[in-house]
């Protein structure tokens, strides 16, 4: 092999690493909250009977992909929870990376028990990107539907993303394509068209009794093309930043992060008996 292909090789490793970063914050997951959110010994309220589950994004973590969202559900009387998964040995703080089939099963422990700390029958999970998505392959296929009210995704890859272009280029570097699956099979398994992305959805994108809701965004320069986060089915609600607020320009990143718009359609899904309309004002309730 040329010498520039061994070079391109884990280039394209880092590439898609890149693509796909969720800047980490001041806080990192070694220093999780004991109170507010995780806090484990918080009882759903009967406003809010279910507890809710948080799942980072790839590269994320527990805390960092949520030091706004929480608290603002937290503030609102939700019990919070939120989890790491995904690690690679040796990795610290940007997890989301192993085999997502794995990672699911990780979330179902966890699952497991939020549901046995707060006697609760089901939960509620939100994802952002690979954290929207990972928890359907619970619902399908790990038994997770009867345990799930709702699963809400802020810009999850559905049916996988090809990175505004990046992964179509992947042929053109031999190699490049086994060594992001032996290195960083997370990353691999969310490349449309991937085996598993085509499992995921084989035989329908949803399962009956789970209620589901996509916010996306126009600006996503990660989940491309954006609408590939839609879900089909009559149990889902999908809907564009832009229509409920034109003037957004949330990416990717800061859908999660930092969009208040966003999370007022989370919270109206969290609460359908309650909701609000989402409009530009909802970034000051």
């Amino acid at each position: 092999m040329l010498p520039w292909r061994r070079l391109l090789r884990p280039l394209a490793v880092l590439s898609l690493a890149a693509a796909l970063v969720v800047p980490t914050g001041a806080a990192h997951a070694a220093s999780a909250p004991s109170s507010g959110w995780n806090n484990w010994s918080c009882k759903p309220s009967a406003a809010h009977p279910r507890p809710v589950v948080l799942v980072h994004g790839t590269l994320g973590n527990s805390v960092d992909n949520w030091l706004g969202f929480a608290p603002y559900l937290v503030h609102r009387g939700y019990c919070v929870y939120s989890l790491d998964y995904g690690q690679l040995p040796g990795v610290p703080l940007f997890h989301g990376l192993g085999p997502i089939d794995e990672s699911a099963g990780q979330l179902g422990v966890f699952v497991d028990k939020v549901l046995a700390s707060t006697g609760a029958a089901r939960t509620d999970i939100v994802g952002h990107s690979q954290g929207g998505m990972m928890p359907n392959y619970y619902l399908k296929f790990l038994g997770g539907a009867p345990k799930v009210n709702a699963l809400i995704g802020f810009a999850p890859d559905n049916h996988g993303t090809t990175l505004s272009g990046l992964t179509q280029l992947l042929p053109y570097f031999p190699g490049a394509e086994d060594l992001i699956s032996a290195s960083t099979p997370g990353l691999a398994d969310q490349i449309a068209g991937s085996a598993f992305v085509t499992k995921l959805n084989a035989g329908g994108d949803t399962v009956p009794g789970v209620k589901y809701t996509v916010i996306a965004t126009r600006y996503d320069e990660v989940v491309t093309p954006y609408r590939s986060a839609f879900l089909s089915g009559s149990n889902v609600h999908n809907v564009v930043l832009q229509d409920l607020c034109a003037l957004d320009l949330s990416e990717h990143v800061t859908i999660a992060l930092t969009d208040r718009i966003a999370w007022h359609e989370a919270l109206n899904a969290l609460d359908p008996a309650h909701a609000e309309r989402t409009t530009c004002a909802s970034v000051f309730s």
